[in-house]
């Protein structure tokens, strides 16, 4: 069985908001946030996180900003306010955060629970190995 994290290395979060369409190309393809923030040269995930970390109005105004540097959707030169009050809607809000956090802050003593429980395990071989080899031990 793989770790959780191989397949997924994202926080899923923030999905909603970066597969949420901005509009489409001139080719007529559906541009998503993810993409338009990965052609802006930012990584998304990060981006993301920075956008839901600040206030509902101070992420879209970010987010408007960002999404008038965008070029490869047209229909985003008039509408990149209204679009980018659309999509910061779709970031999870501060409640759901934080409750992501401390998820996964409880992991954190799991490791260390097994780290111990790997020490012992190590102690208990060794002693096992230094009384089969002392004397009176049957032989």
């Amino acid at each position: 069985m793989s770790a959780p994290g191989i397949l997924h290395p994202h926080n899923p979060e923030f999905d909603r908001f970066l597969q949420a369409s901005v509009g489409e190309d001139r080719n007529g393809n559906t541009v998503t946030v993810l993409s338009t923030l990965a052609r802006l040269d930012l990584e998304p995930w990060d981006e993301a996180a920075a956008l839901s970390a600040l206030g509902q109005e101070a992420a879209g105004s970010r987010l408007e900003k960002l999404l008038s540097r965008f070029r490869d959707v047209p229909a985003l030169r008039q509408q990149h306010g209204h679009v980018a009050r659309k999509l910061t809607s779709l970031l999870p809000k501060r409640r759901q955060r934080i409750a992501v956090i401390s998820g996964a802050a409880t992991k954190e003593p799991a490791k260390v629970s097994g780290v111990i429980w790997a020490v012992l395990a190590i102690l208990f071989l060794v002693m096992q190995i230094m009384l089969a080899g002392a004397p009176g031990s049957g032989q």
